[in-house]
């Protein structure tokens, strides 16, 4: 199916554990690759594009960088043979640092390890996504210091990029990204990277859980510069827009409710707002439920509506992260996600559920 016409929309993917591998805390990452693959394969369909090796994906949280660098490969032949002209918009990857170890590094070498990565994303065809690092939180000293090594990525990159700006809810250890703990300073150092050549940058990916702050860098980016949003609380009316614009998209929770998202965004494409906001509405609170704190457990919660839709025969994660969230939570999702009709067949998706809490 094509792409949606009236905005650019990524879901962020989740990957598939290999239920046969030791995928438990601490170890490397083992995927069932055809289950991966086709999920990519199943968003495709729908229409949307794959935002692929991020934060969904379990990046910090089990899948360690050679699993990434095979995913990102694999990702790009795929999207190759679904569209070989046309693959960065089908397929966008995050190019990150984390094949360092945790903790401070010097700053040319989180840069070269950005560097490493940013070619594995364009070797395999796909758009950019230079992902916010753990790596320069700890290190950075000030602002300068971003716009220093980000400056220097820009300017290598081949074709535009998307920053990603990851709020502290998502991942801890992220808290003071871009130099400040002051959500209106650092928005300001990001705008300073951006305005300095706004051909490089393609757009901005915000994850702060807070429309407000979404709106005010939408209004503040160059012409041309598109805002992502990955609010997983607001992104109905977001994406939705008002007179003074719209939001794009890459967000996890379309990894979710991928189908009824699908029909509203093409409801939007024709104009029909009404419809829109009658698939998106019931989306909303099964999100806020999937992405309640802690936040950062929210890939057990696409996982396991992954599972209960068929998918994939289990629900186990990389990283043992199947464990993040309890029966009771479990219990809520599966009840929120009748309500918002993302479940394929209720029957099937009970007794899966029932295998999963006995």
């Amino acid at each position: 199916m094509t792409g949606f016409t009236s905005r650019v929309v990524y879901a962020a993917a989740h990957v598939v554990a290999d239920p046969n591998a030791d995928n438990g805390p601490g170890r490397p990452a083992v995927l069932d690759w055809d289950a991966t693959l086709r999920f990519r394969e199943h968003l495709w369909s729908l229409g949307f594009g794959v935002a692929d090796a991020m934060d969904t994906a379990q990046r910090g949280m089990g899948l360690d960088w050679p699993a990434t660098r095979e995913l990102i490969r694999r990702g790009g032949a795929a999207a190759k043979a679904v569209d070989a002209t046309n693959v960065p918009s089908l397929l966008a990857c995050g190019a990150g640092t984390d094949q360092l170890a945790a903790g401070a590094h010097p700053l040319p070498d989180i840069q070269a390890a950005y560097e490493e990565q940013l070619g594995v994303v364009e070797g395999a065809g796909a758009r950019v996504i230079l992902m916010a690092s753990r790596a320069m939180a700890a290190s950075a000293k000030s602002a300068e210091d971003y716009l220093t090594v980000y400056g220097s990525l820009l300017n290598q990159a081949s074709n535009p990029v998307i920053l990603h700006w990851l709020g502290d809810m998502f991942d801890p250890a992220l808290a003071g990204y871009w130099g400040s703990s002051d959500i209106p300073t650092a928005m300001n150092t990001v705008l300073d990277l951006i305005n300095a050549d706004p051909t490089k940058v393609d757009g901005v990916k915000i994850s702060l859980l807070n429309a407000d702050y979404e709106l005010e860098l939408r209004r503040r980016l160059p012409e041309g510069v598109r805002l992502y949003t990955g609010d997983d609380f607001n992104y109905p009316d977001l994406i939705k827009g008002d007179e003074h614009g719209h939001s794009d998209a890459l967000l996890g929770i379309f990894d979710g409710i991928a189908r009824p998202a699908s029909q509203a965004l093409r409801a939007l494409d024709r104009g029909d707002l009404d419809t829109y906001d009658r698939l998106m509405a019931p989306t909303i609170e099964l999100s806020r439920h999937i992405f309640e704190k802690p936040t950062f457990n929210y890939k057990a919660g696409l996982v396991f509506l992954s599972y209960l839709n068929g998918h994939q025969d289990h629900f186990r994660m990389v990283g043992g992260l199947e464990t993040a969230r309890d029966a009771a939570h479990l219990t809520e999702l599966l009840r929120l996600a009748e309500i918002a009709g993302v479940i394929d067949d209720p029957e099937s998706a009970a007794a899966r559920f029932q295998a999963v809490v006995a």
